[in-house]
């Protein structure tokens, strides 16, 4: 009875307050908060290692992240050698074996990562001292042997390979490699050939001329006293001997004095990779740092930019497009990107270069210089006092050289950017007459359009290496839909054959970041199909047709199908069939398919592709509309088999967010195991 007379009076005093609010006066904004910045204790040791220390006995966990703040260095041809050396790290001393090593992290519970520029790790702080010993003694003498090396060389090369046909993996290189060039740190190309190259004195040189204390910085939070942590640190660390770290010559990149499309060829591309992009000098220190964070936020720093309100909400081209531009010591860029379907490359290219113009040359409202403006503040209040936070204010203000002051000062320069002072900090470092655009997708597909742009088009390899124009092949006037389908259809075994084919019963399995994922199918020549994935002995999602209706169950839910999702439910096992005798099929030209030539037919939202010598399909796409955009998806088939006279594909190969998922057929049955209790 109490609590409820609580409840009610605590109602009666909040609708008491809303009287006398007159809602429709904007409240005036409160005084900025004040933030109270703890100032990390620190130490040196006499070999340059610098030791940052913030105290917090909130939780018994101890954070502590080494980090070398080496200038970028060149690696020429053996590049690849920095991450192989980093990917050895952490694996055994010369005192203790890889598998004791990482016995002894797993015994304390704790979690420790380690490469070529520092170390991290996480523990309890009653096993602190134990470790910071560990991670001292892997950090300080790492166990490099060539049985490691030749692992680790096979899991690099085997990861590039998994992702040369992906355009987003690409494009996150060669976008690099463009601007900054071959030839400097930032551009250099990871290639198999690079990797090959690298020798165990290379890795064993790479670590002793990097891992160097020169430019080190410790960081240690949590639940530690300094005067202990001085001792540790000074009992693990003095032997740590004093040397400089290299530094590289090169030459500094600059920007084009004109603007130009770079068009990366990816033939097998169902979307374009396109960013806007231009070299920029912006330091934290710089007077216009804030004025440059928040330009960048108005014009695609999230969901309220303007990139992501016109290529998405208005247009429905893509998930998201959004820019970026960070202040460094060093040389960075800014860049403005999206992925977008082939069929509005062109497009996209067009209104981001609308949106970069727009903010360089005209003021943007107070309305969205406010919500940047409370967007920055509010995400630096959040995590202000934080001792994670209090840490890495410290390590950046020591390695970017800002005054003491700067974070203390930072929401009151923050509001202290003015309209004007936004546009003045675009239109110094966001480029319009002398970007580079660059585009990783299907050139023959995304040219024609771009040309009709007048910015001339230059084209490059994956490793940003000048290319040729893809050419389009042409289709011999004797080749039609027609005679396409036919060939397919001999190829896999002819009409009668496949006619025979009533029913289809599949199991396939795929493995996704080393999860292994099980899809059963079944589906008959009348239209009813069935499809149930599942991981873990658990049911992800199943959808089933009768040839008339149809649902889908995903975790739980379920779901009606309608529209193209239903009719995709409804299509018969072999589609070329009922093509032949029908003028939907259209011959769209060739393309090159994984290095084949290959037919286009197009019917309706679907595409497939077949070989041109042997006539077997070899890969098809599929285009449906999701939260307001076309999205396509493109599956590669291989491993024909033959069963009961007819030639089935056994592997099939979808890209899902830039990865590619192989999917291989454990059995297949025709005319067996299936049953109309099964589409129920």
């Amino acid at each position: 009875m109490k609590k409820i007379l609580y409840i009610v009076i605590a109602m009666f005093l909040s609708i008491a307050a809303s009287a006398q609010v007159d809602r429709t006066v904007q409240p005036k904004p409160g005084a900025d908060p004040k933030i109270n910045l703890g100032k990390p204790q620190q130490f040196t040791l006499p070999n340059g290692l610098t030791v940052l220390v913030v105290e917090n006995h909130k939780l018994p966990r101890v954070s502590f992240t080494l980090t070398l703040d080496n200038p970028p260095s060149l690696e020429g041809e053996i590049k690849g050698v920095d991450d192989l050396t980093s990917s050895m790290m952490g694996n055994g001393t010369s005192k203790i074996s890889k598998d004791e090593f990482n016995k002894k992290i797993d015994f304390y519970g704790a979690y420790a990562s380690f490469n070529v520029y520092g170390v991290s790790a996480t523990t309890l702080s009653r096993y602190f001292p134990d470790v910071l010993a560990l991670a001292a003694q892997g950090a300080l003498d790492p166990l490099f042997t060539q049985d490691e090396l030749d692992s680790e060389k096979a899991k690099l090369i085997n990861g590039l390979k998994t992702q040369e046909k992906s355009a987003q993996a690409i494009a996150r290189q060669v976008r690099r490699t463009l601007l900054y060039g071959q030839a400097h740190p930032k551009g250099e190309p990871l290639k198999e050939e690079s990797i090959n190259k690298v020798t165990l004195a290379d890795v064993k040189k790479c670590y002793k001329d990097y891992f160097v204390p020169e430019n080190a910085y410790l960081v240690i939070v949590g639940d530690v006293k300094f005067a202990d942590v001085k001792k540790l640190v000074t009992a693990n660390f003095s032997s740590w001997k004093k040397a400089p770290a290299p530094k590289s010559s090169y030459s500094e990149p600059v920007n084009l004095k004109a603007s130009e499309i770079n068009i990366v060829d990816v033939p097998n591309a169902v979307q374009s990779e396109i960013s806007v992009n231009n070299l920029i000098s912006l330091k934290m220190t710089d007077p216009d740092y804030f004025a440059a964070l928040l330009a960048n936020h108005i014009l695609g720093g999230g969901g309220e930019g303007r990139l992501f309100l016109n290529l998405r909400e208005a247009h429905g081209w893509t998930y998201g497009s959004y820019s970026g531009i960070q202040g460094d010591k060093y040389m960075s860029d800014f860049t403005a990107q999206a992925s977008v379907r082939n069929a509005v490359t062109d497009s996209a290219v067009v209104e981001i270069l609308n949106e970069v113009k727009k903010i360089r040359t005209e003021l943007p409202t107070q309305q969205e210089l406010d919500l940047a403006k409370a967007k920055y503040i509010g995400s630096f209040v959040m995590n202000a006092e934080k001792p994670q936070t209090i840490a890495s204010f410290a390590l950046r203000i020591k390695t970017q050289k800002l005054p003491d002051n700067f974070y203390q000062d930072y929401i009151k320069k923050v509001n202290a950017v003015t309209l004007e002072e936004v546009q003045a900090a675009a239109k110094k470092h966001m480029s319009f007459d002398n970007t580079r655009i660059v585009i990783v997708g299907k050139a023959t597909e995304i040219t024609p359009a771009l040309e009709r742009l007048n910015i001339p088009i230059k084209y490059f390899d994956k490793f940003g290496n000048p290319a040729a124009k893809p050419e389009v092949k042409t289709v011999s006037g004797d080749v039609s839909a027609q005679s396409v389908l036919q060939k397919y259809i001999d190829a896999v075994g002819g009409a009668a054959a496949m006619n025979n084919v009533k029913t289809v019963s599949l199991s396939m399995k795929a493995t996704i970041q080393g999860q292994t994922i099980s899809i059963n199918g079944k589906q008959t020549a009348d239209g009813k199909s069935l499809q149930e994935m599942s991981a873990m002995g658990m049911t992800m999602m199943k959808s089933v047709c009768d040839g008339k209706t149809g649902y889908i169950i995903v975790q739980g839910q379920k779901q009606e199908l309608a529209g193209d999702e239903l009719e995709n439910m409804k299509k018969p096992i072999f589609p070329e069939l009922s093509q032949l005798n029908s003028d939907k099929a259209q011959l769209a030209g060739i393309e090159n398919i994984n290095g084949a030539d290959a037919y286009k037919v197009m019917d309706g939202n679907s595409t497939s592709f077949y070989d041109v010598k042997s006539g077997l399909k070899i890969a098809e796409e599929t285009t449906r509309e999701a939260n307001g955009r076309q999205m396509t998806t493109r599956t590669y088939l291989n491993d024909y088999k033959e069963v009961n006279g007819v030639k089935f594909p056994f592997k099939h190969t979808t890209n899902m967010m830039g990865m590619d998922v192989e999917m291989t057929t454990d059995y297949l049955k025709v005319n067996e195991d299936v049953s109309d209790a099964d589409f129920k």
